[in-house]
């Protein structure tokens, strides 16, 4: 079976600058809506969202310094949940924009938040929030991420805390009556 090749493996990346102002939110990653990617409604089928946002994380990763170097050393960012919010449907070709911030984080963990824009008229197509934990591979276990990389964190947190906590941030699942 194939592996999973995401579009910044191997390739360059935008890297973490210590004097550079810190965008809030973060755009790392554009994309179109591949033909492969659009299922027989026509429409960019559910689990390539979750695809695309995790290119968008990829690019998140990078930017901190979490690349093949950083994982050869035996330690990575995991997910531990996901919760997609799908508005709009994306059509084949059509250019896709994406965004994360950073809401929280701890020692071990970041609680992230994507929107995926249309890349052309900024509608909101879908949002993602996610929890993501450090993750020693080969122990097999969460760690404490190295001091700098919590240092970077801490820096993203506080840029994107002026930026208002999106209503999906949190939300239950449910049919509400």
């Amino acid at each position: 079976m194939e592996r999973v090749v995401t579009p910044y493996e191997g390739s360059g990346h935008r890297p973490w600058d210590d004097a550079a102002e810190i965008p809030a939110p973060l755009r790392l990653h554009r994309t179109t809506v591949s033909p492969r990617w659009v299922d027989y409604n026509g429409h960019m089928s559910e689990s390539c969202y979750l695809l695309v946002f995790g290119d968008n994380s990829d690019a998140f990763f990078r930017y901190l310094g979490i690349d093949e170097q950083y994982r050869e050393g035996g330690r990575s960012l995991y997910t531990v949940e996901t919760r997609l919010h799908h508005r709009r449907e994306a059509a084949e070709g059509e250019p896709l924009a994406l965004s994360l911030r950073v809401l929280d984080r701890d020692a071990k963990r970041v609680h992230v938040f994507h929107e995926m824009r249309h890349g052309d008229t900024d509608v909101l197509l879908a949002a993602a929030e996610q929890l993501l934990v450090h993750v020693d591979t080969r122990a097999g276990r969460s760690c404490e991420l190295p001091a700098h990389l919590q240092h970077r964190l801490d820096a993203l947190h506080r840029a994107h805390a002026v930026l208002p906590v999106p209503d999906l941030v949190g939300r239950p699942l449910g049919i509400r009556r």
